[in-house]
């Protein structure tokens, strides 16, 4: 058994205490953000409206046509229940249009991007972003890192807080939206702060409700895309492990011309096997139906095997130096998140290492971890019964929306969609022609922006702004290792 986890981007003083129901008790002073913003509402320019928020640092502005784009840090608390406890600093972009618009936050729940993007919700509404790093992602690590303060709610008050002090600025309607981890977290925050946003737009999340019961994977694996395409990949992957011993030493002087190491995963072998179990479900998370025509015949010579195992799995996702800028999303999978496993009946009597691969695994060993099995069965519960303005948004063929987030009967105004042979990168666009535009109108409405055209429904619903092919570049980033 395999975890197919590797696939899935501030204020010393007026802290406020946030408690697990979500309820805000303030701490002194705390209205000073708001009388902040309201003090510098005359300004015109909003580089001085957006540092005269307590706690709020400039790092650079980069223009862009039609915007500003700030990359700045806010200090947050690093215990949001004892903020008085130390601070660090988050680092955050704003892709600022207008004040007069509506404002999407943003987060890929990893490392932020600092260049200018616009997600799809943004550009539906023709509004501003504001994108967080999500906590204990460096640069924006607590300094020392105590590890029991990374979890869902830590960073969803990370997440209220900055829209409390951004809010008395953007007092328009406010959209969350992510993909993958990204659209996990919005669905988090969602859950502990409901009254923040106007909407939640979650792509591609997976929901791993029970962690050790994952058939829905497997499931998955049995019918994903032709028969004939899976079973080339099974192929490939066997083939692979039958030449592991050439293939390792390959592995193992591509690591010592580059300087990486095994410290962390054990040994070379080790993640070598772990890099060819994740060669299948990496393939369909970034690949679509047509890639299967490049998938090699098990009978190619070993110099084309390893570069396709390569290209799809990345060798470099599992040397210690591959590892370390994700274990922030490892510590979470561990933790909370839960990871999926896998079964693989065709590798029989070829795995040296079976059921070893799992979060713990890619965590350093002096990091404690303990799992939660609540966190996820309480946001499930919140979703199905309470769950409000909620769009999700999954692909057909990706791995990760094998186990999607469901609506019950208690959700309101809240939908579940599936793009139709799409991977990781579906989206609103990618669905099809009807379902496209009711989520479209749907965004549009939460956002407060919908045409009276499109309410009516005399005119079908398309985004506010016109397509920018540098900002809006959608494409899927292919990750080193698997994660959502």
């Amino acid at each position: 058994m395999h975890k197919a986890l590797r696939c899935v981007v501030m204020s010393a003083v007026l802290i406020g205490t946030v408690g697990a129901t979500g309820a805000t008790t303030h701490a002194a002073g705390h209205e000073g953000a708001t009388s902040a913003g309201a003090a510098t509402a005359a300004s015109t320019d909003i580089k001085d409206r957006l540092l005269a928020i307590p706690g709020m640092s400039f790092v650079e502005e980069k223009p862009y046509q039609g915007y500003r784009f700030f990359v700045l840090e806010y200090e947050q608390p690093v215990d949001h229940r004892k903020p008085s406890k130390g601070t660090f600093k988050q680092r955050i972009t704003l892709l600022h249009k207008s004040t007069d618009r509506p404002t999407v936050f943003f987060t890929s729940g990893y490392n932020v991007n600092t260049s200018p993007r616009r997600s799809e919700p943004t550009q539906i509404v023709d509004g501003n972003q504001l994108s967080m790093e999500y906590r204990f992602f460096t640069p924006s690590r607590p300094n020392p890192a105590d590890w029991t303060k990374l979890d869902i709610w830590q960073a969803a008050s990370d997440q209220h807080r900055l829209y409390r002090a951004l809010k008395p600025i953007y007092g328009k309607n406010w959209l969350a939206t992510g993909g993958s981890k990204g659209g996990m977290t919005a669905t988090y925050y969602r859950r502990f702060f409901p009254q923040d946003m106007d909407g939640t737009v979650a792509y591609v999340a997976p929901n791993d409700v029970v962690n050790q019961e994952d058939s829905a994977y497997d499931r998955f694996f049995r019918t994903v895309g032709t028969k004939e395409c899976r079973d080339k990949l099974n192929a490939v992957q066997r083939e692979a492990l039958v030449r592991r011993d050439e293939m390792v030493a390959r592995y193992q002087k591509w690591a010592d011309d580059e300087g990486q190491t095994f410290k962390v995963i054990g040994s070379v072998d080790k993640a070598y096997e772990n890099a060819v179990l994740d060669m299948v479900w990496a393939f369909w998370q970034y690949s679509l139906e047509k890639d299967c025509a490049d998938i090699p015949a098990p009978t190619a010579s070993t110099d084309e095997l390893y570069a396709f195992v390569d290209a799809i799995s990345g060798f470099s996702s599992s040397t210690d130096q591959g590892l370390e800028t994700y274990t922030p999303y490892y510590y979470q999978a561990g933790t909370e998140l839960g990871a999926p496993t896998v079964a693989y009946p065709h590798l029989k009597g070829l795995l040296r290492y079976p059921g070893y691969f799992g979060p713990r695994v890619y965590v350093p060993r002096d990091i404690p971890m303990k799992f939660k099995p609540a966190a996820m069965r309480d946001v499930d519960r919140w979703v199905r019964n309470r769950g409000e303005q909620l769009m999700f948004v999954n692909g057909q063929n990706d791995p990760w929306s094998a186990e999607p987030f469901r609506l019950g009967k208690g959700a309101e105004d809240s939908y579940v969609y599936s793009a139709p042979g799409a991977n990781h990168g579906a989206n609103v666009a990618s669905l099809k022609a009807g379902e496209k535009e009711k989520a479209t109108a749907t965004i549009l409405k939460w956002a407060g922006v919908a045409p009276a055209a499109v309410i009516s429904g005399d005119q079908p619903a398309k985004p506010l702004a016109k397509h920018d092919a540098k900002l809006d570049k959608r494409e899927i980033q292919r990750m080193p290792g698997l994660r959502p």
